[in-house]
């Protein structure tokens, strides 16, 4: 399905940590960009979850523009609801985001391959990811009940490559399911080596 690359984040530092009457942490460069280098098992180059252990699983996240939309609806035009604020990496428009997700303990989350031009990019998506009770502060009051179901998904990147802004193609190679697929294949769900995938 043709979506739209709406945003791109790749930011170097975390910016919601500690309590947020303090305020965010300022980033040492802006964290938009026109295109990001994805590496297979390490993130975004650049950003603060690439090549770390733990966020492996959760090292790109996912939004909807939908969901900037539904924001400015129900808290009106004025409050600050951006990409930046989000920290979402990459926004898409036009796509199912919140549905790649993983769907409850034991589900698996969709495995799909995303090009904005540079060739193929496969993820395979995991848990939901749940707005933080800083999205009150920084987008306005009510922003953290509205996002809850649509705060995105945590995602695991399985090949190299470049996302660009703009019209991309967004093809679902499995969907997300309820049991794992090839279960007792590993996490990876019995997928076939990186470099051996097409759309």
């Amino acid at each position: 399905m043709r979506v739209e690359v709406t945003a791109l984040l790749a930011a170097s530092r975390h910016a919601y940590e500690g309590r947020p009457a303090d305020g965010p942490r300022p980033d040492p460069e802006p964290p938009l960009r026109h295109a990001v280098r994805v590496r297979a098992g390490h993130g975004i180059v650049g950003d603060r979850y690439a090549g770390r252990p733990a966020h492996a699983r959760a090292a790109v996240t996912l939004l909807a523009a939908e969901s900037l939309d539904h924001l400015r609806a129900v808290l009106g035009d004025a409050v600050d609801a951006t990409p930046a604020a989000m920290r979402r990496n990459v926004v898409l428009r036009g796509a199912p985001v919140d549905a790649l997700a993983a769907p409850g303990r034991g589900g698996t989350g969709a495995l799909f391959a995303l090009d904005s031009g540079d060739g193929p990019v496969r993820f395979r998506a995991h848990r939901a990811a749940a707005p933080c009770r800083w999205m009150d502060t920084e987008i306005g009051d009510g922003a953290w009940a509205a996002l809850r179901g649509r705060g995105g998904v945590r995602c695991e990147p399985l090949d190299d490559g470049v996302l660009r802004l703009g019209s991309a193609e967004l093809t679902i190679l499995e969907p997300a399911a309820a049991v794992p697929p090839d279960a007792g294949h590993g996490p990876s769900g019995g997928m076939s080596p990186p470099s051996a995938a097409t759309t």
